[in-house]
C-alpha cells in the first residue's frame, strides 16, 4: 500500500470527546469514525487490525472443533418470550416492529435462536457434542457509551454456544474454551488475567472474564499474590472474620446519638471501631409481578455489594427504600435497625453479622443507638445470610488466608455455563442410548472483538502513537524515503517495498511529498512495528535505518541485507522472541 493512497485521515489534535488513550488514538490514527453516540465506523486500517483479530479467534475456535455460522442481527420477540428475557432484559433492549406491527428486537445476543435451531434439528445424542459460532455484530442501547469502542452501543462480538449430553460434557467444552481464550489473548498481545465473575443477564451458574489488565478499566478484580485465586469485585469473597470472639455478652443499651446517621459518627461518639457496628440498608426488591421491602444487613466497615444481593433474592432491580418506604415499617431514616422488626420482614444478613459479639445497631428511633447487640442471644431474627459484601484490596483471601490486592482490568471475554437455562425452556432435548430423553445442557462464550483491539491499544502506546503487536499491526512495515526529490533514493525504497511485498510481508512505502517529521509523526501515530529510513546515510555510507516501534533500537543496515534483516526482525516478532536481542 502507498500511502498516498492509504485512507487513513490521521488528526493532530486530541478529540475533546474522547477521555482514554485508545479512544483518543483510534480517532487520532484514522481507525474509527463515529456515526452517533457508541456507534462507529471501522476505517479501512483499523479493520485490517480487526479483521487480524477475528483470524486468531476464527483459528483458535476451529482448533476446538468450532464451526463458524451467521445468525440475524434482527430476531422475532416470540423466542425471547418464550425464553421469558423480552419483558426483563431492560433498556439495553432495542426493541422494534415491522410494516405488520410484529415485534422484532436487534440482538444483544444469540442464546434464543441458536438453542431454537439446535431444537430443530438435533434429536439424537450421536449428534453431540456441538460448537456453533459466528462472529457477528450486536447492538446494546447503553444508557451511557463511553470510551469509544470499549463501552459502545453496536459491537463486534465472537459468540460460541456448546450444546452437550450432560453437566460433564459441559465441563470439557468448557475447558475446551477457557484453553482457547488464553491462547487468544495471549496472540493478541494482551496482559490478562481470567477471573470467576457473576453471569448477569445472561444466566447461568459458573463463569470466567478475560480481563485485560488496565487503569482505565471499568471492572475490578480482587486476586491473591500467594495462590490462584481471582474473582471480579463484583463476586469475590472472603471467609468471615468474627469480631468480638470470645467476650461475655453485655446488656443491651439504648443510648442517644443527636444527629449521627453515619457509622462513622456513630462509632466517633460511642468510642467504638466501626468493625463493632452493623448497618442496616433497606432496599425494594422489584420482581416482575411484585416490589418487596428488604432489610440488609452488613458489617459497619464493610461495603455492601448489590450485586451479590440482587442474586441472593433474584430480582430484576433494586432501589434504596425512600424514607416514607422506611417509616411504614417502624423505623426512622438513618436510625434503621433489626431490633424489633415485625415478621414480615424480610431481613437478609451477610454471613458476618452472626459472627458478631457486642456489636452496635440503629435502634430504629431517631437519635437513638443499641450497644451490646447479640444475634446469638436472640436479641433479633434474621430470615436468611449470604455473602453481600464487597470484598476489597487488604481482604484475607478465602483459599490461602493472604493479603488479596486489586487491579482494574478491560473485560475483553466471557464464558459462562448455561446449564439448562435456555435449552429447557425452549425445548432443545435429545434423545440417549436409552430412547429417554433429556435437556441439552449449554454454555456461551463470547469475545468482545473491538473491544480487544482498543484493549491493545491501551497496553501498547506512549506519547506519541500506537505501538501494534506484530500480530494484529494494520501494517508490518513502513518504508520510508526521507527526500521524495531524490530520484535514487527513492528508487531504493521502491526495490524495497516490491521485495518485501514478494515475500508475503505487509508492507506500506511513504511516498507522499512531506517533510519527514510528518512521515515520521504519522509512523509513530499508525504503529508500525518495523520502520525502514532511507536518508543521507544511504547516500553517503550505504547504511539504511530500521527503527524498531516498542523499543525504539535503531539499526544500522547495509543496503544489501536491508530486505533480509527486516524479514528476520518480522519472523522474530511473529516468533514472540525479542527482536532486540
Amino acid at each position: 500500500m502507498r500511502m498516498s493512497q492509504l485512507y487513513a485521515p490521521t488528526l493532530r489534535e486530541v478529540p475533546a470527546e474522547a477521555e482514554i488513550a485508545s479512544h483518543q488514538l483510534m480517532l487520532r490514527a484514522g481507525l474509527i469514525h463515529k456515526v452517533a453516540g457508541g456507534i462507529y465506523s471501522y476505517m479501512p486500517v483499523g479493520w485490517r487490525s480487526m479483521k487480524k483479530i477475528i483470524n486468531i479467534i476464527r483459528e483458535e475456535m476451529d482448533k476446538k472443533g468450532g464451526q463458524e455460522m451467521c445468525m440475524p442481527i434482527v430476531q422475532p420477540a416470540e423466542l425471547w418470550q418464550e425464553s421469558g428475557r423480552w419483558s426483563v432484559y431492560g433498556k439495553e433492549l432495542m426493541r422494534m416492529q415491522d410494516r405488520h406491527g410484529r415485534d422484532f428486537l436487534l440482538a444483544p445476543t444469540h442464546e434464543e435462536v441458536i438453542t431454537s435451531h439446535l431444537k430443530n434439528d438435533v434429536r439424537s445424542y450421536r449428534q453431540l457434542p456441538l460448537l456453533p459460532y459466528q462472529i457477528q455484530g450486536k447492538f446494546r442501547d447503553e444508557r451511557r457509551p463511553r470510551f469509544g469502542v470499549i463501552r459502545s452501543r453496536e459491537f463486534l462480538m465472537k459468540d460460541l454456544y456448546s450444546f452437550d449430553r450432560d453437566e460433564a460434557g459441559l465441563d470439557i467444552s468448557y475447558h475446551k474454551m477457557h484453553d482457547a481464550y488464553t491462547r487468544v489473548f495471549s496472540r493478541c498481545g494482551l496482559n490478562f488475567r481470567p477471573v470467576v465473575a457473576d453471569s448477569g443477564a445472561i444466566g447461568g451458574e459458573g463463569s470466567h472474564e478475560f480481563m485485560a489488565l488496565s487503569e482505565v478499566g471499568e471492572s475490578e478484580i480482587i486476586f491473591c499474590h500467594g495462590c490462584d485465586y481471582a474473582a471480579t469485585n463484583e463476586i469475590a469473597s472472603v471467609a468471615p472474620q468474627p469480631t468480638g470472639l470470645g467476650e461475655d455478652m453485655l446488656p443491651i443499651e439504648n443510648v442517644e446519638t443527636p444527629n449521627c446517621t453515619s457509622v462513622d459518627d456513630v462509632a466517633r461518639l460511642l468510642g467504638v471501631t466501626n468493625d463493632r457496628m452493623v448497618k442496616t440498608l433497606c432496599y425494594i426488591a422489584i420482581y416482575e409481578q411484585e416490589e418487596k421491602f428488604v432489610v440488609a444487613l452488613l458489617r459497619g466497615d464493610r461495603q455492601m455489594n448489590e450485586i451479590k444481593l440482587l442474586n441472593h433474592l433474584g430480582c430484576l432491580e433494586l432501589r434504596f427504600a425512600t424514607d416514607d418506604e422506611v417509616r411504614a415499617h417502624q423505623m426512622a431514616p438513618g436510625y434503621c435497625g433489626p431490633v424489633g422488626l415485625a415478621e414480615d420482614v424480610y431481613i437478609v444478613a451477610d454471613n458476618e453479622v452472626p459472627l458478631m459479639v457486642n456489636h452496635e445497631c440503629g435502634a430504629g428511633k431517631k437519635d437513638h443507638h443499641l450497644l451490646h447487640v447479640n444475634y446469638q442471644r436472640g436479641d433479633y431474627r434474621i430470615s436468611e445470610t449470604a455473602d453481600l459484601m464487597l470484598v476489597e484490596k487488604g481482604a484475607i483471601c478465602p483459599v490461602c488466608g493472604k493479603t488479596l490486592d486489586s487491579a482494574r482490568g478491560i473485560e475483553v471475554g466471557q464464558i459462562f455455563k448455561l446449564h439448562t437455562k435456555y435449552s429447557a425452556k425452549l425445548g432443545a432435548r435429545y434423545v440417549d442410548e436409552n430412547g429417554a430423553e433429556h435437556d441439552m445442557v449449554m454454555g456461551c462464550y463470547g469475545i468482545g472483538v473491538g473491544r480487544t483491539m482498543a484493549a491493545v491499544i491501551e497496553q501498547h502506546h506512549d506519547e506519541f502513537g500506537i505501538i501494534w503487536p506484530i500480530t494484529v499491526a494494520p501494517y508490518e512495515v513502513i518504508v520510508v524515503p526521507v527526500n521524495d526529490k531524490d530520484a535514487w533514493l527513492v528508487e531504493q525504497a521502491e526495490n524495497l517495498y516490491q521485495e518485501l511485498l514478494c515475500h508475503k510481508v505487509e508492507a506500506v512505502i511513504d511516498d507522499r511529498q512531506e517533510r519527514p517529521g510528518v512521515k515520521f509523526n504519522d509512523a509513530d501515530l499508525l504503529g508500525f512495528p518495523i520502520r525502514v529510513v532511507m536518508g543521507k546515510k544511504l547516500r553517503d555510507n550505504g547504511l539504511a535505518e530500521i527503527k524498531l516501534r516498542e523499543s525504539g533500537r535503531v539499526i544500522e543496515v547495509p543496503l544489501a541485507e536491508l530486505a533480509a534483516t527486516v524479514m528476520e526482525l518480522r519472523a522474530a516478532m511473529f516468533a514472540g522472541l525479542d527482536p532486540d536481542k
